[in-house]
């Protein structure tokens, strides 16, 4: 995310971003619908004991790095998320290996489990895919079943590639 809200102009502090694609970035938030955190979960450092807090996304001081999504951008994503029939998540909401920095991975897991299991909060009709190896890690490490999603992948390069309608060597050999 913090890629998008550099190309934003934003101050994104010591966070991980892809400055070679700022460009790219500016033209798909050009032309498409981009739903990005509202707030982070932002540290000193990359460490479980770094000290840290929740900020706003435009208030990201310049010594710190973003790790996670914030609470609100919890709620946000999962109103988003209500009434979807497909919902295919690839990559975790942060650096859900270190327990302050997992609670936006959780939250998003969790809201993408409810759709196509039966939790009490909807029929739980939803294709729901968890695609990559970091995303299936985070299901995993987080402790929800993984039975509560319709499928996990953790081929994730490959599966965006499948969704692109690119030929993956793999499937075209079984043909």
């Amino acid at each position: 995310c913090f890629t998008f809200l550099a190309a934003q102009g934003r101050e994104v502090g010591s966070s991980l971003l892809e400055r070679d694609q700022l460009d790219a970035c500016r033209a798909f938030l050009e032309t498409g619908k981009v739903l990005l955190p509202v707030d982070v979960v932002a540290a000193e450092r990359f460490a479980a004991d770094a000290p840290h807090d929740v900020v706003d996304v435009q208030a990201i001081p310049a010594d710190r790095m973003g790790l996670d999504i914030g609470p609100r951008s919890v709620a946000l994503f999962t109103a988003a998320l209500q009434g979807a029939r497909t919902v295919f998540w690839n990559g975790p909401m942060g650096v859900f290996e270190l327990a302050p920095f997992a609670e936006g991975t959780r939250g998003v897991a969790e809201a993408v489990a409810s759709l196509s299991s039966d939790t009490g909060t909807g029929a739980g009709t939803a294709l729901t895919v968890v695609s990559g190896g970091d995303s299936a890690a985070a299901v995993r490490a987080l402790g929800i079943e993984e039975t509560r999603y319709t499928h996990i992948s953790t081929g994730g390069g490959a599966c965006l590639e499948l969704l692109e309608g690119k030929v993956l060597p793999g499937l075209e050999v079984l043909r």
